[in-house]
């Protein structure tokens, strides 16, 4: 059976940008057919309300939503629209995610809130090409490094064994803190494991910085220094998580989970050996 997986996406999220390679990462799995549509960058209601009802053109097994702060009204209108259809659903998103929880509970939505992903500072002072592009790579290596995409990955992985037993679909209802990300990682050493908490806790500080910089300060010359330390502290969350990886590297211990050719979930952790 191939399971089809349809995910919209809407405005800018660090999870987002690999979100399909986290589930096929040699394009080469054949037991999933995935579509992605996106409103791009702006996530206003007109613009989810446009595109959200295209994922029922596919009819897939189960569909994905992600998008920055899913209580904003794009993506609101988003969660509204998919609680209609017959099609068991998952919102992935940011910190403001885990304050709608009991809504999505309500409208039979599962969900996987990743606290360590942060908004961007929305001040064009700072937001040319390249300071974004610098900014969300170091975004995603937080959350690569500290193993939050790991827990996404299994989340989606959980659902697509169950669609292809075809049993009932049982939608992740997680609320992804630092403790979860560096467990699903796998770190064997203690110092490395701190240092990936110190990340993602980091990354996650960013996004606070960012609001008060961003929507609660007027003055220029106070939310200009905010939010340029805020992408000054994404840089270091980013430093510490490398420093955890290179730890494990160092002792050879590298958790790894690839899919092999049937899509099966896979790992190793020494170099050498071959996944099994």
């Amino acid at each position: 059976m191939v399971v089809k997986i349809g995910i919209i996406k809407s405005g800018n999220i660090g999870t987002s940008p690999v979100l399909d390679l986290l589930l096929d990462e040699r394009a080469d799995r054949p037991n999933i057919d995935v579509r992605i549509i996106g409103s791009g960058a702006k996530m206003n209601p007109e613009q989810v309300e446009e595109v959200t009802p295209k994922v029922k053109d596919f009819d897939p097994d189960f569909a994905i939503f992600i998008s920055p702060n899913p209580g904003a009204p794009g993506p609101a209108k988003a969660r509204e629209l998919l609680s209609g259809y017959d099609i068991p659903a998952v919102i992935i998103g940011d910190a403001p995610g885990a304050g709608k929880k009991d809504e999505m509970d309500e409208q039979g939505l599962g969900y996987i809130i990743v606290k360590g992903d942060p908004m961007i500072g929305a001040r064009r002072e700072l937001l040319d090409p390249t300071e974004m592009a610098s900014f969300n790579a170091d975004v995603i290596k937080v959350l690569a490094l500290t193993g939050a995409y790991r827990v996404v990955q299994n989340a989606i992985d959980a659902l697509i064994e169950a669609a292809e037993a075809g049993k009932e679909l049982e939608l992740p209802k997680i609320i992804l803190t630092a403790e979860k990300a560096v467990e699903s990682a796998g770190f064997t050493n203690p110092y490395a494991k701190a240092k990936a908490i110190a990340a993602y806790e980091a990354a996650g500080k960013v996004a606070d910085i960012d609001t008060k910089g961003c929507f609660m300060v007027r003055d220029a010359n106070q939310y200009i220094p905010l939010v340029a330390a805020a992408h000054e502290l994404i840089g270091t969350a980013a430093k510490l998580a490398t420093e955890a990886r290179e730890i494990e590297k160092a002792n050879d211990s590298v958790l790894r989970t690839p899919h092999a050719g049937d899509g099966s979930i896979v790992s190793k952790t020494k170099l050498l050996d071959k996944p099994s």
